[in-house]
């Protein structure tokens, strides 16, 4: 036993002697000759009033002293009982043979054996041997979790939380009953998608012991601040409530009077057509969201992408903290208004972040933030992440999200006549078909749905079968290469617009095509088609029907999307209404009725048009992205032709800190 806790159970201080037993109630002739203590000193009264009835000298420690006292219903680790004693004498044997731990200054107990009092007496004085304090920790369910097991929580929570791992009926009854754009915290951060892959010891390795080290940030949810990022301060950014309809939170971002300062000297800096300014305006205001987007996309063509990737988080961390009290990520019923140019920068932010982490090998990552896109504007969705979410959907085997999306929207948004969820979905179907440890009922009905849905894309969409196989690198048999429903005539025939939505998803979801399994399961599909095409049925004649009568144009968020993606088999095919026009990284393609709450001041003696020097090598339309896009209009004295394409070639990018 400790000398603080004997003197607390003898009630004396330091330098004191303790008071008698027999004054608070005790009997302490048995209890001193038993223990062989010297006898209680006389005139020495209780410490506090008198407690009658007091039968176990320990409780005479008062509870807020005791700090290593064990909770009610808590196992000491430390303490050990003989198993062989009997109960009569367990109370008396629990004196002499329990452990008392006492805690020092620097957090860690010592434990010793309380035999008797006179031995502890006799070793108090000698140098005892320092335990390290072992945590407890309780759980939910009231069970002891040492600290051992406290890195494994994490993992446990993930586990259950994990709707893939209850069990499930048939449509995924777990998922449904969630919102469907339901988005939640964890799948955010990159990090727990790589530890899934690759495990916690290779994703983090020794960032652990560096952390303590860390300085104190700002715990966020889109990104994590890092060491090497400038200190934050106020940018001038707010976001309000404007007003709650049906449920609905109206957010926006406001730009104070200096931001919007800043924002003129941005525009400058732009117009100035050389990157270096852009670096200077970013080292004096390192978080201004539209310089770290423009800059981000210079890095990003010259083949810096960790510093194109960084400067991307950086600005969603700036948005992040602008966030109102009542904003949520999650609740699916905030929205945002891509027509404000003050909310344009989030949304741009978010659609470039979840590009990075698709290339990282990170795609339910970036399945959750298309989600969040989707989520603050799923009517008018104004960077059209329609196009996009099938093919997250299927890398990140999200097979049951993708067929409830299809199946929930269908009716209201025809995401049938759209060429990548006419393809994605039935994929999706075959997917789950194969999956064992589902029902061989469930499978079936997957298969059968499957089948039935990728007919119906053939024959809605057949100019999309060819350039899949010679992306797959697969050569078709005779009969269906020759054939005119499949040749080169569906492609010739179909309009800009539906060439547009069939390049870009060939473009970019080729690869998932290319299983063994999958082109085996296709072809038998093909010549079924062909069949209904040989025998003139009213699907067929109906399908032409609607590829005639729609498709004439595209929307404005689909070229939006288009040129964000940069898919050169669908950036080909822009009309010249678009590659006409200035196309800004920080605002491509704005839209026409946008709601402007501040204007830029006229600079006096501005020119509309420049006259640039020659260039040192001719243009190619291949080399077109090496060129950076410009409001104004300009004029290369020795190719006057390129006048319409508003290109500026980029300027050596000084490599600064900023």
């Amino acid at each position: 036993m400790s000398r603080r806790a004997l003197r607390r159970l003898r009630g004396e201080q330091r330098g004191q002697e303790g008071p008698g037993l027999g004054e608070l109630g005790l009997d302490p002739g048995p209890e001193r000759a038993r223990e062989g203590g010297p006898p209680p000193a006389p005139g020495k009264g209780p410490r506090g009033p008198p407690r009658a009835g007091v039968s176990n000298r320990f409780e005479l420690i008062p509870a807020e002293e005791s700090e290593d006292e064990p909770v009610a219903g808590e196992e000491r680790p430390d303490t050990r009982l003989s198993e062989q004693d009997t109960a009569g004498g367990s109370k008396d044997r629990s004196k002499e043979g329990a452990v008392t731990e006492e805690t020092d200054g620097d957090g860690q107990r010592e434990g010793q054996e309380a035999e008797q009092p006179d031995q502890t007496l006799a070793t108090s004085n000698k140098p005892r041997k320092k335990k390290k304090k072992r945590k407890t920790k309780k759980n939910s369910s009231g069970e002891t979790v040492e600290d051992n097991d406290l890195e494994d929580i994490d993992s446990l929570l993930e586990r259950i939380e994990d709707p893939r791992l209850a069990p499930q009926s048939q449509g995924g009854i777990t998922a449904d009953t969630r919102p469907l754009l339901y988005v939640e915290h964890r799948n955010l951060n990159p990090e727990n998608e790589l530890k899934r892959y690759f495990g916690a010891r290779a994703v983090l390795g020794d960032q652990r012991p560096r952390q303590r080290q860390r300085q104190y940030v700002r715990s966020m949810w889109l990104t994590a601040p890092k060491n090497t990022w400038p200190r934050y301060s106020k940018t001038g950014i707010t976001m309000q409530l404007l007003d709650t309809r049906r449920g609905m939170q109206h957010f926006t971002f406001e730009h104070h009077r200096e931001y919007q300062q800043v924002q003129f000297k941005f525009l400058d800096a732009v117009e100035s057509m050389d990157p270096n300014n852009i670096v200077l305006l970013l080292q004096m205001n390192p978080y201004h969201v539209d310089s770290l987007l423009q800059l981000s996309d210079v890095c990003r063509m010259q083949e810096d992408q960790e510093m194109a990737r960084d400067l991307i988080e950086r600005a969603l961390y700036s948005l992040e903290c602008a966030f109102h009290p009542v904003f949520s990520l999650t609740s699916g019923t905030c929205r945002l208004d891509y027509r404000r140019p003050e909310n344009r920068a989030f949304f741009l932010a978010l659609f470039k972040h979840l590009m990075f982490l698709e290339k990282r090998g990170c795609p339910r990552t970036a399945l959750e933030f298309c989600k969040l896109i989707l989520s603050l504007d799923p009517e008018n969705d104004p960077l059209c992440v329609l196009l996009l979410i099938d093919f997250l959907s299927l890398r990140a085997r999200e097979y049951t999200f993708l067929t409830r999306l299809f199946q929930e929207w269908e009716s209201h948004r025809n995401l049938s006549q759209l060429p990548n969820f006419a393809f994605s979905v039935p994929l999706a179907y075959f997917f789950l078909s194969q999956q064992e440890e589902r029902p061989e009922l469930e499978r079936g009905q997957a298969r059968e749905r499957a089948a039935r849905l990728i007919q119906l894309a053939l024959i809605m969409f057949p100019s999309v079968l060819m350039p899949l196989l010679d992306h797959c690198s697969v050569q078709p048999d005779a009969r269906v290469a020759s054939h005119p429903f499949f040749g080169l005539n569906a492609q010739i025939s179909q309009s800009p617009a539906l060439n547009q939505l069939t390049s870009l998803y060939v473009g970019r979801t080729h690869a998932l095509w290319k299983d063994p399994a999958v082109m085996a399961w296709l072809e038998p599909h093909v010549h079924e088609v062909l069949h209904m095409v040989e025998a003139q049925d009213t699907l067929v004649q109906e399908a032409e029907h609607k590829r005639k009568i729609r498709y004439q144009s595209a929307p404005r968020n689909i070229y939006r999307h288009i040129i964000l993606s940069e898919m050169k088999e669908a950036t080909a095919a822009l009309p010249l209404e678009v590659t006409s026009q200035p196309v800004m990284g920080f605002d491509p393609l704005p839209p026409l009725d946008s709601i402007v709450s501040y204007t830029r001041p006229e600079r006096a003696g501005s020119s509309s048009t420049m006259v640039l020097p020659a260039l040192p090598h001719p243009i190619e339309e291949s080399q077109s992205e090496l060129y950076l896009h410009h409001g104004a209009t300009c004029v290369f004295q020795d190719k006057p032709s390129l006048q319409r394409k508003h290109f500026i070639p980029l300027l050596p990018l000084a490599v600064a800190k900023f």
